[in-house]
């Protein structure tokens, strides 16, 4: 066993005051686990036991008794004393020795600032001054604490005594905050940037639903609140959130522990990130093991290189387990110090005594050995090295080195000797720690102006190893660039394919997303026809410029012309019947013309021949409608139905009315004024030329044009109408033709006795028709051309079977009957038979 040196000097208002051996020695075992004696004395903080017994019950200020050894924070509080010795035994700081004093807070706050107020007690009891700008501590700087929870008081403390104070792992954002923790540093980034790190790995692998288990301590809802605000950016949103207590004494921690993989176990989530301690983590993932349930795990860097994690029992059942770590590095000569593993000459440390009898014993009955570490089996020397992954003390040299590299600045020392007093105040370190570059092992180092390092992370991942799990590197994150950079030839999944942990499925190509409830969970949607989305999980269909789509389309395609093409099915009936009913037409031409002279014909065969003409150029028009419209066509197939049309009713009308006239019986003065009026091919010329007005003055203020418009029936056709204008003349026109049928049925139906039911019955006939073609026409717009074409169709056959088939039949019946015929007729025909 050490003994205690005589020459620690404590100083109150900067007078040395010589504390009795005795009486420092005694203050040195009941407090401190490690020290030596140095010209500058470094404080170490260090957690080596993780838990503090019966705290819950403890009611009175009685000693704390720790139980629960942690091979962790032992490893890199050695780091820290190897790094100290590696210096000593240099020419690094010249005539000047580095010692150290070490106290265990035991992972407890209030344990912390025990340590903190006993290293700086002055016999035995804190300084309180009314200034401490001259307050002269034997101890210059303290390295730690490992948790965040624990140096946030203990940085409140320093702070008041502006002691420099540089933690290796402690993240919180909060500590940057230089107006509460003005002596703070730290050789690792915020947790700013492990959250920003975090959701970049999230969205890398387009997990946006996933489940988050925290402490409920300052470092777990710090990180926390940081992740989600990262979110935000990110469009990941977390399904669910587990507080567990950070005072692994408590109680009910198993029932919390239990709770919080019930809450996994429910959820649909297969992403969950575990703000934890090591400890935690191995209790819940015993959970996880006991229930055969895999999940994806993102580990914060509290234990994301844990080694006794990785070698427990049956470890390959939870599934992929990666995260970040800080930037770590190995120790030069470092394994064979713990292969090796005594204090060295004048030092003293109890928990490399604690480790030795916990390893030659490994018995819970005789040590509080924590349930934490397995393999009580081994006894070599090496176990540390086995146990424990050695880079993560890396940040224990750098931090040492940076100590250094200050003081050495301080007291202005070069390769021979230091010309400045190291009995220094303390705070003159904190100027010099936060503009100063230094470096390690060939890496040059820095603080920002919040005393941060602002170097990055590694990604890791745990690889399968046996029935253990192995660390590996498989990329970076830079904080300067805000990017993750993946090695994907080193990422090997479980089921060798990227894990999906999202809150609904991928919506496919052709689809896009709508939103539920949150901004990750969505149902997809298909495109709407003239939309189309080429790639999976569009948040909106984009337009088709040059073209259309149906719906629910991944491309566009060109429109298809919507028009009565001259090979369409519409085409080859409106060819056909047109070529029908103008057949027809002519062979009646010929056939009245060539029985001119039966009495059935030769009374109006003018007008019947100029009717039959009518009804030929109303026919023609409907070639008018086949084709490509364009606005010549649109005026043609309008004026020569309207012309035609109105030609033939109008030799209809003056043909009624000449009935009406010779065979109504009305008084013989209105006889004679109508008479006047008895001039059939003045009246067919009146009647025809006012139709041709209305066309030309249609024509001329409401021009017809052609307008495209998307079918309703197919999305892919783009239909070319003609415009009608504004309905005006176009209603005009066909208004006028329906009153003259209507008045040549009124004139038919009066002298229905006297041979006119042909006219009547055809007019009936036309209004019919054209009266339910009012109604398709401005119902179907698309179809209108057919409609129209349809409706004059229609029309002109019932003229042609209502009031020519008649006369046929007569005629063809005379032409039989001899004894009916007049003499010239049979003469007639029996010459034109000879």
């Amino acid at each position: 066993m050490a003994t205690c040196s005589p020459h620690l000097y404590l100083y109150v208002l900067g007078l040395p005051v010589m504390i009795g051996l005795m009486a420092h020695c005694d203050l040195m075992q009941s407090h401190f686990g490690a020290y030596l004696q140095g010209d500058i004395v470094i404080g170490i903080l260090e957690s080596v036991h993780s838990n503090v017994k019966a705290l819950e019950n403890r009611t009175s200020p009685e000693m704390y008794t720790c139980n629960d050894y942690d091979y962790i924070p032992f490893v890199t509080s050695l780091a820290a004393i190897y790094t100290i010795e590696e210096i000593n035994n240099s020419s690094f700081l010249p005539g000047i020795k580095l010692g150290y004093l070490m106290c265990d807070a035991c992972a407890y706050g209030t344990k912390a600032l025990e340590c903190v107020e006993r290293m700086l007690a002055v016999n035995g009891s804190p300084a309180v001054l009314s200034d401490y700008t001259n307050f002269t501590s034997p101890i210059k700087v303290f390295l730690g604490e490992r948790y965040s929870e624990l140096s946030i008081p203990v940085a409140k403390l320093l702070s008041l005594y502006m002691i420099p104070q540089i933690s290796c792992s402690s993240t919180a954002p909060v500590l940057s905050d230089k107006l509460r923790y003005a002596s703070f540093f730290r050789v690792v980034p915020n947790d700013v940037y492990q959250t920003r790190a975090l959701v970049k790995l999230m969205t890398h692998y387009s997990w946006n639903w996933v489940g988050v288990v925290t402490l409920d301590d300052d470092y777990g809802r710090a990180v926390l609140e940081n992740f989600v605000k990262d979110l935000q950016d990110e469009l990941v949103c977390i399904q669910f959130q587990e507080v567990l207590p950070n005072y692994l004494g408590l109680m009910n921690i198993k029932e919390k522990i239990k709770m919080a993989a019930d809450r996994i176990e429910s959820s649909n989530a297969t992403v969950i990130l575990l703000i934890l301690r090591p400890e935690h983590v191995q209790m819940l993932f015993e959970q996880m093991i006991k229930r055969n349930i895999s999940r994806v795990w993102i580990a914060s860097d509290a234990w994301s290189t844990t080694r006794f994690l990785m070698k427990m029992k049956d470890i390959n059942k939870v599934g992929d387990i990666l995260g970040f770590t800080f930037v770590t590095g190995n120790i030069p000569g470092f394994k064979d110090y713990l292969g090796n593993l005594r204090p060295s000459p004048g030092a003293r440390n109890d928990y490399i005594s604690e480790y030795k009898q916990i390893r030659s014993n490994c018995n819970q009955s005789q040590q509080s050995v924590s349930s934490f570490h397995p393999d009580c089996n081994e006894t070599d020397d090496n176990y540390l090295l086995h146990n424990v992954d050695l880079t993560i003390a890396y940040t224990q040299r750098v931090a040492i080195y940076a100590i250094a590299n200050a003081i050495k600045k301080l007291l202005k020392c070069n390769s021979t000797s230091c010309s400045e007093n190291s009995n220094f105040l303390p705070w003159k370190l904190i100027s010099i720690l936060r503009e100063i570059n230094f470096t390690v092992d060939d890496q040059t180092y820095s603080f920002n102006k919040d005393g941060d390092f602002e170097n990055g992370y590694d990604f890791v991942m745990w690889k399968k190893n046996g029935e253990e799990r192995v660390l590996e590197v498989v990329g970076k994150y830079l904080i300067s660039s805000n990017n993750i950079d993946v090695y994907e030839d080193k990422v090997s999944w479980f089921n060798n394919t990227v894990p999906k942990s999202r809150c609904s499925k991928n919506c496919l190509r052709g689809t896009h997303k709508l939103l539920l409830n949150k901004p990750c969970c969505f149902t997809c949607v298909n495109c709407t026809a003239g939309e189309y989305s080429d790639q999976e999980d569009q948040a909106l269909c984009k337009k088709c410029l040059n073209g259309t789509s149906l719906p629910g389309s991944s491309e566009c395609v060109e429109w298809r012309l919507g028009i009565l093409n001259w090979s369409a099915g519409h085409s080859i009936v409106a060819i056909i019947g047109t070529a029908i009913g103008i057949l027809l037409l002519v062979s009646s031409i010929i056939i009245l013309i060539k029985y001119r002279s039966y009495q059935v014909t030769q009374e109006n065969l003018i007008l019947l021949c100029i009717m039959q003409i009518g009804l030929i150029v109303s026919f023609g028009s409907l070639i008018a409608f086949l084709g490509d419209p364009s606005s010549q066509h649109c005026m043609t197939q309008q004026a020569m139905y309207g012309l035609g049309c109105t030609l033939a009713i109008s030799c209809i009308l003056v043909t009624a009315f000449h009935s009406f006239l010779i065979f109504m019986s009305i008084d013989p003065y209105t006889q004679r004024y109508l008479s006047r009026f008895n001039k059939s091919y003045v009246n067919i010329f009146i009647l025809t030329a006012v139709q041709g007005l209305i066309c030309l003055f249609w024509f001329i203020f409401d021009p017809l044009t052609v307008y495209e418009s998307q079918s309703k029936y197919d999305p892919l056709t783009m239909n070319r109408l003609c415009n009608q204008g504004s309905f005006a003349g176009f209603a005009m026109m066909h208004i006028y033709i329906a009153l003259l049928a209507l008045f040549s049925f009124i004139l038919a139906f009066k002298g229905r006795e006297n041979e006119t039911e042909p006219i009547a019955f055809s007019m009936l006939f036309h209004l019919f028709a054209w009266l339910c073609f009012i109604p398709l026409f401005v119902a179907y717009e698309e179809q209108r051309p057919i409609i129209q074409l349809s409706a004059i169709m229609v029309s002109n056959y019932g003229i042609i079977f209502c009031h020519f088939i008649p006369k046929w039949y007569k005629i063809f019946q005379l032409r039989t009957n001899q004894d009916t015929r007049s003499p010239s007729v049979v003469s007639f025909l029996n010459q034109s038979t000879s």
